[in-house]
């Protein structure tokens, strides 16, 4: 039992070191050794945007949607019995903003676009693509992992931002739909107390599980080994891994925003 729980242990803080690395490295390349003239670099940044961003935008909308519906009636349910039932747009829009829209738009993209891209250099890795790379002096970190860094880096928060206006207007229907909330009032109580404030805590975090999730991703890609059973233990190792790091990740930021009068 204490042989597996030290082996467990030795394995995170393994992981864990591994990741810092790759983000000094990558950090490295971004900052210290851009990408100079070479287009074909651009161009994988925008497929990737491309594929982290826009095509999970579908998902992103059917999910805040109906957070923002299943929290709207959930609220009502309590507020209606203390007569306050006007105030389901107000904690719908401030939960969603803050909390609710950056982590479930992190977790849906860690298991759709992080699972793809370890999948992606994890195959590459035991076909020894990657060792082809480094046969030809191109570093994998600056032409593999950082386009897919930057491309997270930018359109997690742009979708979280699409989530909380997804997640609004999912609580906007229930509220003038079936809680009897007249279209006006619910769009001035949403906005009445959601304040900037709200809004860039939620982008803030946006761009912490954005980061988490490429770093993970990549790390778990970079390093498979074992042939096709490696590469599926690697891409279930990103997800879980990357939900793991961006709930610790959520609570470390909202206790932040807390004591610091956020």
């Amino acid at each position: 039992m204490l042989y597996i729980i030290g082996k467990k242990i030795i394995e995170m803080t393994q992981m864990l070191k591994g990741i810092v690395n790759l983000f000094f490295g990558v950090f490295y390349w971004v900052v210290v050794g851009p990408f100079k003239s070479k287009t074909a670099h651009r161009e994988d940044i925008s497929s990737q945007m491309l594929f982290v961003g826009v095509k999970s935008v579908v998902i992103v909308f059917a999910v805040t949607v109906f957070t923002g519906m299943v929290l709207a009636m959930q609220m009502a349910y309590l507020l209606q019995k203390m007569g306050s039932i006007l105030y389901v747009a107000s904690l719908v829009s401030v939960s969603l903003c803050r909390e609710l829209s950056p982590v479930l738009t992190a977790l849906v993209v860690a298991g759709k676009s992080g699972s793809a891209i370890a999948a992606e250099l994890g195959t590459m890795k035991v076909s020894e693509q990657i060792e082809a790379l480094e046969v030809m002096a191109i570093n994998p970190v600056r032409f593999l992992a950082v386009p897919r860094f930057l491309a997270l880096l930018f359109m997690l928060p742009c979708l979280t931002v699409l989530g909380d206006f997804f997640g609004i207007l999912g609580g906007y229907v229930v509220g003038v739909g079936s809680l009897g909330i007249s279209h006006d009032l619910y769009l001035q109580t949403s906005f009445k107390y959601l304040e900037l404030k709200d809004i860039y805590t939620g982008i803030i975090k946006a761009f912490a599980f954005g980061v988490i999730i490429a770093l993970v991703a990549c790390y778990e890609g970079l390093n498979t080994k074992g042939g096709a059973k490696g590469v599926g233990n690697a891409t279930t190792k990103s997800v879980v891994e990357s939900f793991i790091l961006i709930i610790l990740a959520d609570c470390v930021l909202t206790a932040i925003f807390y004591f610091s009068n956020y």
